[in-house]
């Protein structure tokens, strides 16, 4: 294949000149996914002796370095940031740090901190915040910079497996930013700095912690094969790696197992880069990675408000629209929202213009958790535009504005709309930041009715304890402006193989946090509190039988700042034999 014939532009190297880097020749792609006894054979020597031996076997020394086609990043950045980036500071995370004197070695940043910063994910913002041609110098001499300090020797924080997955992916996608110049020394030192990224991901891709950063090491690895010179037996071996961890990390309604609504929007990205990389390279991308990218689009809309902003599960910062909607344009997949993830534990109900989310399953295994939160049977609620019931979410977003023990506090069931009994969390939260005991069966009945949607779920992570099961009932009436709800603490059916505690009464609290913007007061009889929303349409939160109050709250935005907020308590006392607890939540004429 000629490049004309494709239509594509001069690939960039270490002696050319060219500035216009999009896309160039690759090798042919092998059009049967199954690895022959040949491509078995490379992909272990290539795991064991690579970048040593076998890089004299399969990879001519004498060819130039250079990228011959480049993956493009179709998210635009945040151009606040951008503009606080050339304005002389790094905002993030709600730390703001002045670039003059800043710590570029990073040693003492915040974890999410040092990700931005050396994973380079502050290129996109930067890139978002003018034409290429004015920012190129400034571009070209903040990445010098970098090589300056960190570039010398494989070490500190900018060095860990996933942090340098995500720098290799950035600087490819931004090539034409940070190398697109006239100075060939700083090109040839640049593209240098890729292979060698490359190689040390070949050996320490499974080193990073599993989930979205190991995803990160495997992604990079598959776009170098595919960019870089000489990639054939590195394709074998990151496809063969890429494969196998997705098996283990995707479930069967394709959600990442940590339950992590963040790690699925970053798997969602991840390999919508990977597939534009595929494209770049004029190559298919193998059945098994567009499967699974076909799968969890859907699953992450599944987990999204009426707005298409992200739901606040499993400490995820509250997403936004845009942001949710530039991930999966760029996937190139057109699927529905997922309403039902039974394997996953989420569901979603919309009705007219409103949508129901509700957590229904077991919170995931401490080793597979990111920032894991006690939040069974929590639900949240959005009308149009306009979040309604929340939870806190962000404590994932530790560092900064998010404290280590603010961030203990977001995981709890009391941040979450749910029942809390007694101020215990119906799962473990430990310090060490895993969970433990708690809940380990979720039971889920959904019936499409003639003018409603009705869900029950119920969990035993009270069991243990009191002797006590949770249940939910959650009716959604089809017009969107009623939501009917009903918190039963039912007697486990042989409570003399529980530990319950015994006790005559302790109390329980029904929580609803309220979005930012919307305002609350008490009803004159206490029964009940009235909402209005920022758009000026009035909702009413009633109570069957529990006190109502209301409290202080907080909830974290899109960029991982704690907003203060308002939470509505339904309070009171059960015993041993349980009880039910009725409220409605309607939209008032």
């Amino acid at each position: 294949m000629d490049a004309e014939k494709l239509g594509q532009q001069p690939a960039i190297d270490d002696a050319g000149d060219s500035d216009q880097v999009q896309q160039a020749l690759m090798l042919q792609a092998e059009e049967d996914d199954s690895l022959s006894m040949g491509e078995r054979a490379i992909n272990r020597f290539y795991r064991l002796a690579w970048p040593t031996a076998l890089s004299r076997f399969v990879v001519d020394e004498k060819l130039p370095l250079r990228l011959l086609c480049l993956p493009q990043d179709t998210i635009s950045g945040d151009n606040a940031r951008g503009m606080a980036i050339r304005a002389g500071f790094f905002h993030f995370l709600g730390i703001k740090q002045k670039i003059d004197g800043f710590d570029h070695l990073g040693a003492k940043l915040p974890p999410g901190f040092q990700e931005y910063y050396h994973g380079f994910h502050w290129l996109r913002d930067f890139a978002a915040t003018a034409p290429r041609e004015q920012l190129r110098s400034d571009a070209e001499a903040m990445v010098a910079q970098w090589l300056d300090i960190n570039g010398n020797k494989i070490a500190g924080p900018g060095w860990q497996p996933h942090i340098a997955a995500w720098r290799f992916l950035h600087w490819a996608a931004y090539a034409p930013l940070i190398i697109g110049g006239d100075d060939r020394r700083h090109r040839a030192r640049v593209l240098h700095q890729l292979d060698r990224t490359a190689r040390m991901l070949d050996q320490n891709a499974d080193k990073a912690p599993f989930g979205t950063p190991r995803l990160a090491t495997w992604v990079a690895i598959v776009t170098a094969s595919l960019i870089l010179p000489g990639g054939k037996a590195r394709r074998i071996f990151g496809e063969a790696g890429l494969k196998r961890l997705l098996k283990t990390m995707l479930d069967d309604d394709g959600g990442v197992i940590s339950r992590s609504p963040r790690g699925q929007f970053r798997t969602v990205a991840l390999l919508g880069i990977l597939r534009s990389a595929y494209e770049a390279a004029d190559e298919p991308m193998p059945k098994p990675l567009y499967d699974a990218l076909a799968a969890a689009v859907p699953a992450l809309q599944g987990i999204t408000h009426f707005d298409g902003s992200l739901a606040s599960w499993q400490g995820a910062p509250a997403l936004s629209s845009a942001e949710v909607d530039a991930v999966v344009k760029a996937s190139k997949i057109v699927a529905r929202p997922l309403q039902q993830a039974p394997n996953w534990g989420y569901q979603r109900i919309p009705a007219g213009g409103a949508v129901v989310l509700v957590d229904a399953g077991a919170p995931p295994l401490a080793k597979f958790s990111e920032s894991g939160c006690a939040s069974t049977l929590a639900f949240e609620f959005s009308s149009g535009d306009q979040r309604i019931i929340t939870s806190c979410g962000g404590a994932s977003c530790i560092g900064g504005a998010i404290p280590a023990k603010l961030s203990q506090g977001l995981r709890a069931t009391a941040a979450h709309s749910t029942l809390c009994l007694d101020n215990l969390n119906s799962t473990a939260v430990l310090a060490k930041g895993t969970l433990g005991n708690g809940v380990t069966e979720v039971e889920l009945e959904r019936k499409e009715l003639d003018n409603a949607t009705r869900l029950e779920v119920g969990h035993d992570g009270y069991a243990r304890n009191y002797g006590l099961l949770h249940r939910r009932i959650l009716l959604l009436r089809s017009d969107g402006t009623e939501v009917r709800g009903e918190d039963l603490l039912v007697p486990t059916e042989d409570t003399r193989k529980s530990r319950r505690r015994k006790f005559e009464q302790v109390p329980f609290a029904i929580r609803f946090h309220l979005s930012k913007g919307v305002e609350t007061y008490l009803t004159s009889n206490a029964r009940g509190a009235m909402l209005r929303l920022a758009d000026g349409r009035v909702w009413q939160l009633r109570s069957a039988d529990a006190a109502v109050t209301i409290e202080d709250s907080l909830w974290v935005d899109a960029s991982g700042t704690p907003q203060t907020t308002k939470q509505i308590v339904l309070s009171g006392n059960t015993g041993p034999g349980g009880g039910r607890h009725g409220w409605v939540l309607k939209q008032m004429e």
